[in-house]
């Protein structure tokens, strides 16, 4: 090896660790949700809500660990802040998993005129004109689209958004696959209200009203809120790298979205 090659190399081992760090977390996130499911094939898991304090430290604010369910078929890769680049599979459109990684939280849409007492945090009443095309062939995809109902597009009877489904009261924006999107990677991706105890997802991610109702009144978007969706075996590698809390595996046994 010449001594340039060598030099070079050497010098990328000692920066490795810092392009590690600056690829983390952002530093304005001082709200993170985070998600463990027991490995890559599990459709429930438990979520943690964690605060910044001003030392750096993460604290659980949220309370009690909240049961959540995931896609039918798992989690696979997803497209946000952290995860796109990871090896392994990857989420597409009717995959029925959930998107793995690190990503932003959006706007909450509802049916109702206010979000609930205590909230605060930016939110939209969903009307008869409110769409969310999940058609990877409409260049609107993966998209919020306000629709004028006196001349709507052809595709806006399957892709409305107000359909008093009571799963879709409230729905807090996960946001893969936005920045931009791309076509076929997935779409419509939310928090919202559970079906039942142990019916999966196609794609979002779960919890019961009560459950969904005190996350929305925790959040703040002052705080920068993010979603952390991992198995557990990947937290753990990610975790430094990531700048992701060291104190959620201890509290996740896994069994909890089960048992309840």
């Amino acid at each position: 090896m010449s001594f340039m090659r060598f030099l070079f190399f050497a010098i990328s081992l000692f920066l490795l660790p810092v392009f590690a760090s600056a690829s983390g977390l952002g530093s304005d996130v001082r709200q993170l949700l985070v998600a463990i499911a027991p490995d890559w094939n599990s459709s429930s898991g438990e979520l943690f809500g964690l605060q910044k304090s001003p030392d750096g430290t993460w604290k659980n604010t949220l309370g009690q660990p909240i049961p959540v369910l995931f896609g039918k078929q798992g989690l696979a890769w997803g497209r946000g802040v952290l995860g796109a680049d990871e090896h392994g599979l990857h989420k597409t459109e009717n995959d029925r998993r959930a998107p793995a990684g690190v990503f932003k939280i959006g706007r909450i849409y509802t049916y109702d005129a206010a979000l609930p007492a205590g909230a605060e945090y930016p939110f939209h009443t969903v009307t008869d004109g409110d769409a969310w095309v999940d058609d990877p062939a409409l260049p609107e995809y993966n998209r919020y689209v306000a629709v004028d109902l006196r001349n709507p597009p052809p595709w806006y009877a399957r892709q409305r958004m107000r359909l008093n489904d009571f799963a879709y009261r409230w729905l807090v924006e996960i946001r893969h696959n936005a920045d931009p999107p791309v076509p076929g990677m997935g779409s419509a991706i939310f928090f919202h209200i559970r079906r039942g105890k142990t019916r999966p997802t196609s794609g979002c991610t779960s919890m019961s009203e009560a459950n969904l109702v005190r996350t929305i009144r925790w959040l703040r978007a002052s705080e920068h809120p993010h979603y952390a969706l991992l198995p557990r075996v990947e937290y753990r590698l990610k975790r430094k790298a990531w700048g992701l809390p060291d104190n959620i595996l201890a509290a996740a046994p896994g069994t909890l979205a089960e048992k309840k």
